[in-house]
């Protein structure tokens, strides 16, 4: 079978770095040579033999055992994890064993081993849903299903359309180099800032600032990350704008590294008209959404700017207008809590332009649009653990 994963064929390319990491063909720069082979460049100019470029080095024996032995592990991981799976549903969800946290971190700990670590940080985020509801038997099945479902597609990347073999590469834990998404085509908008939201990983603070291009309406996703003491971007304000060059990931994944910045954030009230423009239905932003998890159906979060109010669902609060309603996740912090509170006095129970986080469990709010400013309640990272708040 010819192999027409793009993205692990670069990955197993590019075990000739020192990372190990997935890389892209082409030069330093990304792109095609510039001769022929001939001396005469594309342009038809002729360079001397002083000139041209070094011939290419012969493959590191090496550097290939050590690509193969990679994606040897990758795919032993991945079938170590499809048989736990399997023992999970044979056992039942009723095993008390999967109470116990260490049940699931040995799992992930193995899967870091094999280089998946993306699955391994899901693994964790598992184990935390375990009698976290009344209905965390349903929680937890749909997510084994998803495992199964990355496992499975991990192990058959080389058989899956470009695109989703992409983003099941990336998925599953292949890494890219941030050089080489940022030799790609930029994706140049201003940006809305219009949200973000701060979440712990294992032993590493990670945020997320969700971007709306303001001409395409295309969300995109930057990450920081802090271990112990360390900082989180503060760069990009809540609630500003930002012209800048946007590099996408792989696969048609929202995250994205950002480029070059032609100004400044700017923060007025032109910027807070365009948020409301950008505003829906609660029907259209489940639409919005559906689409988007049609598109890869492992996504856990996913933005949306909905026109809303705050109502109560029994117990729960969750954001509802004439077409339908979205549950509010309860993440059960004081941070949490403050938010709602937030929402409730900003909107005296009306009406208003919010950007929220969509998860499989309910939405959680990150921002207030406002006619004049945005008022940020997103997630906030422990400030004892990292040094920017």
């Amino acid at each position: 079978m010819q192999r027409r994963g793009a993205a692990l064929s670069r990955a197993a390319a590019a075990a000739d770095n020192e990372a190990g990491e997935l890389s892209g063909g082409g030069n330093a720069t990304g792109k095609p040579d510039a001769t022929d082979g001939s001396g005469a460049t594309l342009d038809g100019a002729v360079i001397g033999d002083e000139q041209r470029a070094p011939p290419t080095p012969p493959p590191d024996p090496d550097r290939n055992t050590a690509r193969d032995d990679r994606v040897a592990r990758m795919h032993a991981g991945l079938a170590e994890l499809d048989r736990w799976l399997d023992d999970r549903i044979r056992t039942g969800l009723a095993d008390p064993s999967l109470a116990r946290y260490a049940t699931w971190d040995q799992l992930a700990a193995r899967l870091v081993d094999a280089q998946a670590g993306s699955l391994a940080n899901r693994v964790r985020r598992l184990a935390g849903l375990v009698g976290a509801s009344p209905d965390w038997h349903d929680d937890v099945l749909a997510e084994l299903g998803m495992l199964h479902l990355l496992a499975q597609a991990g192990r058959r990347i080389g058989a899956l359309p470009d695109s989703l073999a992409d983003a099941v590469a990336t998925t599953v834990g292949w890494q890219v180099r941030q050089a080489d998404v940022l030799a790609g085509v930029p994706d140049t908008d201003e940006w809305l800032i219009a949200g973000r939201s701060d979440v712990r990983e294992d032993r590493i603070e990670v945020r997320r600032h969700w971007l709306r291009g303001v001409n395409s309406g295309r969300w995109a996703l930057a990450l920081s990350f802090a271990a112990y003491q360390q900082s989180l971007d503060t760069s990009l304000p809540v609630g500003s704008s930002l012209r800048a060059d946007l590099h996408r990931y792989p696969g048609p994944a929202l995250r994205a590294l950002v480029g070059t910045r032609y100004h400044d954030p700017v923060d007025h009230p032109s910027v807070a008209a365009q948020f409301a423009a950008s505003a829906c239905s609660i029907a259209d932003g489940c639409a919005e959404v559906g689409v988007m998890v049609a598109a890869e159906p492992w996504l856990d979060r996913v933005p949306v700017t909905v026109h809303a109010r705050l109502a109560r669902a029994g117990q729960a609060w969750a954001l509802a207008d004439s077409t339908g309603s979205m549950p509010i996740l309860d993440l059960g912090t004081r941070a949490f809590d403050a938010g709602v509170a937030m929402l409730l006095a900003v909107s005296g129970g009306k009406p208003v332009d919010l950007t929220v986080e969509w998860t499989p469990h309910g939405v959680v709010p990150l921002s207030i649009h406002l006619p004049d400013r945005t008022v940020d309640i997103g997630p906030r990272a422990n400030t004892s653990f990292v040094s920017a708040a």
